[in-house]
């Protein structure tokens, strides 16, 4: 019975059943050429290729350990953190316009000087009214922060209140009571106007 002779080789890719993008596997000499070299899915294992993907997979493991740290401290941060982004609205409330996700990084940016990729921001869509809002933001893999933020009136910037239906009603009244004055005042004249002359 003839053995099949094993080759290692270095997955580029993950490959069902066999492993994960860099890991260091035994498979057949035939299958690694045949198949996986062909399809870029793993190439021959050397001893100086197999010691390179380790000190990688080592050099990962730390980077990844102090960005998580990290991104725990910048979780506390923004967390701590309240955003006033002051819009030009309406009576009622409405924006003219929106407030983005773009525009919540931007004043991230200029309030603690964090950069925020603004597709990490979970606005689903874009805030059009005043008010107070919890804007979640994933800071890195399973690290979440919920940053506050308040949409205030711009200063500077006063709207003219429509006026309400009562108060209209008022004004209405006014006008034709000023109205029924003028044209009293005026068939007054008038009157005066003919006992001169008689």
């Amino acid at each position: 019975m003839a053995r099949t002779a094993t080759r290692k080789a270095i997955l580029l890719d993950d490959v069902e059943h066999l492993g994960h993008r860099g890991d260091v596997v035994a498979v057949s000499r035939g299958y690694l050429r045949n198949y996986l070299v062909p399809r870029k899915l793993a190439e021959e294992a050397t001893p100086a290729r197999i010691a390179e993907v380790e000190k990688l997979a080592a050099t990962r493991a730390a980077q990844e350990a102090r960005t998580a740290e990290q991104a725990q401290d910048i979780a506390a941060t923004l967390t701590k953190t309240v955003l006033t982004i002051p819009a030009r609205s309406g009576p009622d409330g409405r924006l003219y316009g929106s407030v983005t996700a773009a525009d919540l990084a931007d004043e991230i940016w200029r309030a603690r000087k964090i950069r925020v990729d603004r597709r990490k921001i979970r606005l689903e869509e874009p805030i059009k009214a005043i008010g107070s809002y919890l804007v979640e933001i994933d800071v890195f893999t399973d690290v979440r922060a919920a940053v506050k933020t308040q949409v205030v009136q711009a200063e500077g910037f006063e709207f003219e209140e429509a006026p309400t239906e009562v108060e209209a009603e008022v004004e209405a009244v006014a006008e034709v009571e000023a109205e029924v004055e003028a044209v009293e005042e005026i068939e007054a004249a008038a009157d005066e106007a003919a006992e001169t002359d008689e």
